[in-house]
């Protein structure tokens, strides 16, 4: 589990424990990270080849063999139209959603195909990859090369058994967010733009990505399911 020290990213990390799973949590380190429920927590930066590597070897080091489940959760967001966006913003918002996704997939893909064991994965994106939003390029041209890299990886892997597939939630009420949705305006606005109402929580996106990683889902791979309260799909009825 990467990323486990957000809002999603924890709450998932407790779903798969009482599922039975052990969950190893990956993030940066700190104080953090302790604070995840997990079987194991492993400071990692896995926007590097590097830091991704070393995940999966202390995964397989404490449990034995290699993690045959993959939740990628490491993301940011920016908030600025591109006239405004500097390039290191830019390059810093690939880095932390793009590169990390590109590496932790590599690094899991090589551990599986070396061990000969089927697998299944599950990425985070966001529904500005799937609908133009304002505001939005940087973080809208990363996340859709996450999208792209789920698919493609898909159609390669299939064939080893290994099932990959993402989410695009929207607005979620988690500590990324917390800045905007502290504003009554913005759960306002919020409760305009989706058609079911509200905020959604981080539990009801991390309900999804369990379910992705688990053995209902068996026929799906490639795909990106929005947990959007129908942001993308559908109107609201404007009363």
């Amino acid at each position: 589990m990467t990323g486990a020290r957000g809002g999603i990213g924890q709450a998932l990390c407790q779903r798969l424990r009482d599922s039975g799973l052990p969950v190893a949590a990956v993030g940066r380190g700190g104080d953090g990270l302790l604070g995840v429920p997990a079987d194991l927590h492993i400071a990692a930066d896995t926007t590097t080849p590097e830091g991704a590597a070393l995940a999966i070897a202390a995964c397989r080091e404490a449990f034995g063999h290699v993690p045959t489940h993959l939740a990628h959760c490491v993301g940011s967001t920016l908030i600025a139209p591109l006239h405004r966006t500097r390039p290191e913003q830019y390059r810093e918002v690939l880095r932390i959603n793009l590169d990390s996704a590109f590496f932790m997939l590599g690094a899991w893909v090589e551990a599986l195909r070396t061990a000969g064991v089927p697998g299944t994965a599950v990425f985070a994106s966001s529904v500005v990859s799937r609908i133009g939003v304002a505001n939005h390029e940087a973080i809208a041209a990363a996340k859709g090369g996450v999208e792209a890299l789920v698919r493609s990886a898909a159609a390669t892997y299939a064939a080893a058994g290994l099932r990959i597939n993402a989410v695009a939630p929207g607005m979620t009420d988690t500590p990324m967010t917390a800045g905007m949705l502290k504003l009554d305006a913005m759960r306002a606005a919020a409760d305009k733009q989706y058609p079911l109402g509200g905020v959604q929580q981080a539990g009801e996106v991390a309900d999804v990505m369990a379910w992705l990683l688990g053995p209902q889902s068996s026929r799906l791979t490639g795909q990106v399911i929005a947990v959007d309260g129908g942001f993308t799909q559908i109107r609201p009825l404007v009363k």
